[in-house]
């Protein structure tokens, strides 16, 4: 009886391990997709007060959870600052999202003015 429990156990594991890198490929490819969001674009020291430099930051609500999305401060992002650093804009941003330092960051790719 013993050596059927060690069976099934280095089987479990043995499971587990080959199952391991399909999991996080799953996760990066998801990271990885372009995705759209909608809400406010501020500017984190002008309007949010969180931080010493200016940077957009998106506030969205995503599944009935209000977040803080930190635009990378890429081309698009820069070039879309001076509209929303005085007074907050509705807006939809595209890019691709990453975890970085405790911060959900977004590399936008395009920048609207929400209608």
């Amino acid at each position: 009886m013993k050596n059927l429990l060690k069976i099934f156990s280095l089987l479990a594991v043995a499971f587990a391990l080959a199952a391991a890198p399909a999991v996080f490929a799953d996760k990066a490819t998801k990271e990885a997709k372009e995705r759209t969001f909608t809400g406010e674009l501020k500017c984190a020291k002008c309007a949010l007060k969180e931080s010493d430099t200016c940077q957009n930051v998106l506030e969205t609500e995503v599944k009935g959870a209000k977040h803080n999305l930190w635009l990378e401060a890429n081309e698009v992002s820069k070039a879309f600052h001076e509209t929303v650093c005085k007074e907050p804009k509705k807006a939809t941003v595209t890019g691709k999202v990453k975890q970085e330092g405790g911060k959900m960051v977004l590399t936008a790719a395009k920048i609207e003015l929400a209608k």
